[in-house]
């Protein structure tokens, strides 16, 4: 690969990671010379990967459905098949707030699914198929249950964590709520090769915990969250 191809793509990656984070911070209304102000580059190098707003917009949102399907595929190499399930639909609900804007303007267009977007969207389809599959022959997920159920319970689950004022009681109903899949609801666990601890999220602002075999489990994310739960239960 020439350096001229490794440049552009570099380019095109840092334009999409800039973009969601603007999208996300200031609304869709936001120009692409601002864009390419706070990505570093050049005007001219965003029109060139994306000719308009639409494109860019439809791109953002299909590397992020992109980025989930890699997600699933993590989750069935490292994880039991119900643990694989649960905690990809965690993941994917935890990612989802920032990408609300994006989400809106798509289901308003009438155009939509264009071609790339569509592509991404059936890729996740039959990576979240394969996850549900693999699940129900392990016995650890309710026969009844169909992929069509996991979409609604991914918007669901992301509608209800953030409408809760708590992150962290919203991360726990959206917890309950997947615990309806399971044929034995239990305590999830992160099954990951080499990180042997449960998961779970500060009880002040919802950050994930890193809980590890030895020392007492932590319950909050730092001492600031420390102090301002201290703070309210005084």
């Amino acid at each position: 690969m020439t350096a001229e191809r490794t440049d552009g793509r570099r380019n095109r990656e840092i334009v999409l990671r800039t973009a969601m984070r603007v999208f996300t911070e200031d609304g869709l209304d936001v120009p692409l010379s601002r864009i390419a102000q706070r990505a570093g580059v050049g005007a001219g190098t965003v029109y060139r990967h994306f000719p308009s707003k639409e494109v860019l917009i439809e791109a953002v949102l299909a590397e992020h459905i992109h980025g989930l399907v890699r997600g699933a595929d993590r989750w069935a190499a490292r994880a039991a098949p119900g643990d694989a399930l649960l905690g990809f639909l965690v993941e994917a609900i935890e990612q989802s707030p920032g990408r609300v804007r994006v989400c809106d303007w798509l289901t308003g267009d009438r155009s939509w699914p264009r071609a790339g977007l569509a592509a991404a969207t059936e890729q996740f389809g039959q990576a979240l198929d394969r996850l549900l599959l693999a699940a129900k022959r392990a016995g650890a997920v309710r026969a009844d249950v169909h992929a069509d159920d996991l979409t609604a319970l991914l918007a669901g689950g992301a509608a209800l964590r953030s409408a809760h004022r708590s992150p962290a009681r919203g991360a726990r109903l959206v917890r309950l709520l997947l615990d309806g899949l399971l044929t034995k609801p239990a305590e999830f666990r992160d099954t990951a090769p080499g990180r042997r601890h449960e998961t779970g999220h500060c009880l002040e602002c919802g950050a994930r915990l890193h809980i590890h075999t030895t020392g007492r489990p932590p319950t909050y994310c730092g001492p600031t969250c420390r102090q301002r739960a201290r703070r309210r239960r005084r």
